[in-house]
């Protein structure tokens, strides 16, 4: 125990002596320290040290200067990358968005290059945004009536025309005064063709609008014939002859004088009939035109007793055509009248072979 205690006192007295001898170094170098800078040939050492330091300081500040711009360029150059990286993203979204968007330039160089159906497309998407933009309508009207009268299927020409009437009417509520007749116009182009493909009728709507477009100023070749075919429709005989007659005017054409001579003889005038009728076998060159009107005139000759000569018009026809079903009934009406019933009868049985639903064939040989 007592050998314990010497062997503690012993080791806290070895720990005491170092500590006193590490002070005693320690005022030693303070001392020396002292005394060196009381020397005279200490000053340009410590001057050398202290410059040394100061320079190593100052490389030290420099290349943390450096590193610090280096830092920032690489920053500012970071920012700079990404945000012309989103400007550039920017234009793309922003083009893509306008290649696909549809607006009325668009609708407009659609319909500039006559291009309906694509016209109709953009037209209906963008009318589901702008149900009352009133360019819209329009362009949308005016392409539904121009795929109407393409189509072969009378069902399909019917939904495009119920189209264009419908959004051509919208159209006129907000129209300019320098676009509504032109609007009027196609609106009473568009009631012409739904009254031919369909049983009701809608020529007394044609004719409304297409005189209020004229009346308001439009001006189309067309308009004079147009209303002329809807009033003889309506059995307005010389209405319909004297807007053929100013539809004459401004055009010649031979479906026109034909329409002409068929109104001249529904209202009985068989002269004036006839005179545009030779006018057409004359100078026209469209065949079928000519059969058409060789049919008329031997019809007047046969209202006018000249059987032989309507005769030779039936001929003339069926030489061309034998399926003529009108030239076979025509001349079945001459042996008629020549009381020849075997013949006449011969001809409207003829008649029904080529066309089974011939209305005067069908009546004759039933009576």
């Amino acid at each position: 125990m007592e050998q314990g205690r010497a062997a503690v006192c012993f080791s806290e007295l070895i720990l005491r002596v170092d500590r006193l001898s590490f002070l005693a170094t320690e005022n030693q170098d303070r001392w020396l320290l002292e005394k060196s800078k009381q020397n005279p040939a200490y000053h340009p050492v410590c001057f050398f040290c202290n410059k040394m330091k100061n320079k190593t300081a100052e490389n030290e500040n420099f290349g943390k200067r450096k590193n610090h711009i280096l830092r920032n360029v690489f920053i500012v150059t970071g920012i700079a990358v990404f945000l012309a990286a989103l400007v550039c993203l920017s234009i793309f979204l922003v083009k893509a968005y306008n290649k696909n968007r549809i607006t009325l330039k668009s609708i407009r160089q659609s319909w500039a290059s006559y291009d309906y159906e694509k016209v109709y497309e953009q037209g209906k998407l963008f009318l589901q945004e702008k149900p009352y933009n009133n360019t819209a309508l329009a362009y949308y009207g005016y392409a539904c009536f121009f795929l109407a009268v393409s189509q072969n299927d009378t069902f399909s020409a019917q939904e495009y025309l119920d189209e264009s009437i419908n959004n051509l009417r919208l159209a006129m509520y907000d129209a300019s005064k320098s676009l509504l007749p032109q609007l009027q116009y196609m609106l009473g182009k568009a009631y012409f063709y739904k009254n031919t493909i369909t049983t009701y009728y809608y020529a007394d709507l044609a004719i409304k609008y297409l005189t209020m477009a004229k009346e308001n100023g439009y001006q189309a070749d067309d308009i004079s014939e147009y209303l002329g075919l809807s009033y003889a429709s309506l059995d307005m005989t010389y209405e319909s002859i004297s807007a053929f007659t100013e539809a004459l005017i401004v055009r010649e054409s031979d479906s026109l004088l034909l329409s002409i001579a068929e109104q001249y003889y529904k209202a009985g005038e068989l002269s004036a009939s006839r005179q545009y009728l030779f006018r057409i076998i004359t100078n026209s060159s469209n065949d079928e035109i000519i059969l058409k009107s060789r049919i008329l005139l031997g019809n007047i000759y046969l209202d006018t007793e000249e059987y032989d000569n309507a005769i030779e018009q039936f001929n003339i026809v069926l030489e061309k055509n034998d399926n003529s079903a009108d030239a076979h009934y025509g001349l079945g009406l001459v042996y008629e009248k020549q009381e020849n019933l075997v013949a006449a009868r011969a001809e409207w049985r003829n008649a029904r072979k080529i066309q089974p639903n011939h209305a005067g064939a069908v009546k004759k040989l039933s009576d």
